[in-house]
């Protein structure tokens, strides 16, 4: 069977599930090549529905069959549709040509270019945007894809340079409703970033075991002259690049990495460290961002770019000007003395150097952890054990309600009461609560002048961050 995505001539292009935060800029990457663009999905908010409707591309608010009259050329599946949708049941009875998001990238935007594709469990959209603030700062005007609105780039999440290299973020999350594959095993990487390798997505892998097949899969798609740059203090990691037939870099805070970050310091508005290669250093970083985290993204980014060729003088202005990506570590607001901090952050790993990040960046604050379970992991009790753990850098902690917690049972569904409980018998002040009202009125009365308020979901956690500013607005009154 011929592959939809190459056959024929292709005009129009009708998008099921364009609002999603890989959808949306796909769409716009496809409109600026020339194509005819229409979509459809349900409730599109802010920014997604501003930026389509600023670029000219029409959208339906709900799956109809009216939607697909007269029929596209193809239509592109976003990965949250599933057999049931009437779009996607017309689509099928109609023999309307299809294809997932990940082929449109894979067959329309990847060939001609050096693919650069940054994966792992943690920090993958921070290394993919410095990577391509690092390309664009020296004149490589790269094409790239990552799930993040970047600042550096007038609030978009992708750029179409015209120049030799692709950068993307390989997400490790199922393709299509036809292709349960990982999304990355389409990215064909030159270059391969593995950040980290931790167990998540617990609603579609079964353990650790599982997601490791995939990065192995993906590190044999490298070619013999590609180089894959590793976080070699993990052994799982390490374990999947064990049998790559291209070169392996290791990266990390240890000297026997190959590429190294030294004497790192910590300021309150920065992080500075030198960046050693085979025992030789090469670049002194300075960036604005905090947390070993995000030195070890930017460490990554640098051994990827200079083996690109592009200066240590780029890479260290590139870096020294970037800034970060929207919800990581974004300043929302100061009111009544106390700083609201929102970060992206939904792994028990990421939540605890989140926090360790927060102190670096604001030492000496009260801090108050505030979380939602949101992802499909968390809201699992797969995490209900360890997660107490990761607050153990906070002053305090709340605890929001599971979102859409109606789809699991009791059996299935994490606990915030038992979690706060938990924390609560280790000496930690903690709470759950059944909304973000709630949440913004107790935080509202009991923070004090000089706290930090860091809150973590990767959803908008019902506008928590908004709500609590406005109570504390109404406190300094």
């Amino acid at each position: 069977m011929i592959d939809p995505c190459v056959a024929g001539n292709l005009n129009h292009l009708h998008l099921v599930g364009i609002g999603g935060s890989a959808m949306s800029p796909v769409a716009a990457m496809l409109k600026e090549r020339g194509f005819h663009v229409t979509g459809s999905d349900l409730h599109i908010y802010p920014p997604a529905s501003t930026f389509l409707q600023s670029l000219g591309i029409p959208w339906s608010d709900g799956f109809r069959e009216e939607n697909l009259k007269p029929a596209p050329d193809l239509a592109v599946i976003g990965n949250i549709i599933a057999r049931g949708n009437p779009e996607l049941e017309y689509i099928l009875d109609a023999k309307i040509p299809y294809c997932s998001m990940t082929q449109i990238i894979e067959q329309f935007f990847i060939p001609g270019h050096n693919s650069i594709v940054v994966s792992g469990t943690h920090g993958k959209t921070t290394t993919t945007a410095m990577l391509a603030w690092i390309f664009q700062s020296a004149g490589r005007r790269p094409d790239f894809l990552v799930g993040g609105v970047l600042p550096n780039f007038g609030e978009r999440s992708y750029g179409l340079g015209g120049g030799s290299d692709f950068i993307i973020e390989g997400d490790e999350y199922e393709t299509a409703f036809f292709d349960r594959g990982p999304k990355f095993l389409h990215y064909h990487p030159d270059d391969l970033v593995i950040t980290s390798l931790e167990f998540d997505h617990a609603d579609i892998y079964a353990d650790l075991a599982a997601i490791s097949l995939q990065f192995r899969r993906l590190v044999n798609l490298v070619p013999r002259g590609g180089r894959v740059v590793a976080w070699g203090q993990s052994p799982e990691v390490m374990a999947c690049t064990a049998k790559a037939f291209c070169r392996v870099e290791t990266f990390g805070l240890s000297p026997e990495m190959n590429w190294f970050a030294g004497d790192i310091e910590w300021s309150d508005d920065a992080t500075q460290f030198r960046v050693v290669n085979t025992g030789r250093e090469v670049a002194r970083v300075r960036m604005p961002l905090a947390g070993r985290h995000n030195v070890l993204n930017a460490l990554a980014a640098t051994a990827v770019a200079m083996g690109r060729g592009i200066p240590p003088q780029a890479i260290e202005h590139a870096l020294r000007t970037f800034q970060s990506v929207r919800r990581r570590m974004e300043t929302k607001g100061e009111a009544a003395g106390v700083l609201v901090v929102e970060d992206f952050a939904h792994h028990p790993t990421a939540i605890e150097v989140t926090i360790d990040a927060a102190r670096t960046r604001w030492p000496g604050r009260r801090l108050w952890a505030v979380f939602e379970p949101r992802s499909n992991s968390m809201r699992r009790k797969v995490f209900q054990d360890i997660l107490p753990k990761a607050f153990h850098g906070a002053d305090a902690v709340a605890i929001g309600g599971v979102d859409r917690a109606q789809l699991l049972s009791d059996s299935e569904r994490i606990d915030p009461a038992k979690i706060a409980e938990d924390l609560r018998a280790g000496g930690k002040n903690a709470r759950a609560f059944s909304s973000a009202t709630e949440i913004a009125e107790y935080l509202g009365q009991e923070t004090a002048k000089g706290d930090l308020v860091l809150v973590m979901s990767n959803g908008s956690f019902d506008g928590l961050c908004g709500k609590l500013l406005g109570q504390l607005e109404k406190r300094a009154q």
